[in-house]
């Protein structure tokens, strides 16, 4: 786990004051976006209504669905936590954030990855792959005819992956896997 450093320690005291919420909700949501680069946290706070989750660009989702002041306010603290990573050292370990090299190299460079719970991804379009990670395994997929624009986990652990694209949200089971020679 990833500690702070003494100015992680004075933004994210910073950060708490100024949203209204405990340093300890600030610390774990900033630990989520750490795990993601800073694109995306998956979170269960109470003070941020429980279970939720948040991804950069506007996708915000509370326990308490109906709650927009909440879904606000959480927006308004990741979208500063995840400024706050990107522009400054909040940790001093850097090894829970996705790398760009941690990726098969005959894959090129990720357009996106993201990390939920325990399992990382990353897409590459230009070589129609789809990389996750679990359990210290890297399994790719071939996404040939999909334009994906989003993923989505199920929510209790069950680590069931859904990704959109034009053909609508579609589960990864229904993508081939791609063998060591089709990389």
């Amino acid at each position: 786990m990833p500690q702070p450093t003494d100015q992680g320690r004075r933004i994210m005291a910073d950060l708490a004051s100024s949203h209204g919420v405990s340093p300890d909700t600030v610390l774990q949501l900033a630990e989520a976006l750490h795990r993601s680069d800073g694109t995306q946290a998956q979170f269960n706070l109470p003070e941020l209504g429980g279970m939720g989750q948040w991804q950069h660009g506007g996708m915000v989702m509370v326990g308490d669905m109906f709650n927009t002041s909440l879904k606000t306010r959480v927006d308004a603290l990741c979208t500063d936590l995840a400024h706050a990573l990107r522009d400054r050292t909040l940790f001093t370990d850097d090894q829970a954030a996705p790398s760009k090299t941690d990726w098969p190299a005959a894959v090129g460079q990720p357009s996106a990855q993201g990390a939920q719970n325990d399992m990382r991804y990353a897409l590459f379009p230009q070589t129609n792959r789809l990389a996750i990670a679990r359990n210290g395994k890297t399994t790719l997929y071939d996404t040939t005819g999909h334009d994906i624009t989003g993923f989505g986990q199920a929510q209790g652990g069950s680590q069931s992956l859904n990704f959109g694209s034009q053909h609508g949200t579609m589960p990864l089971a229904s993508l081939p896997v791609v063998t060591d020679d089709q990389t």
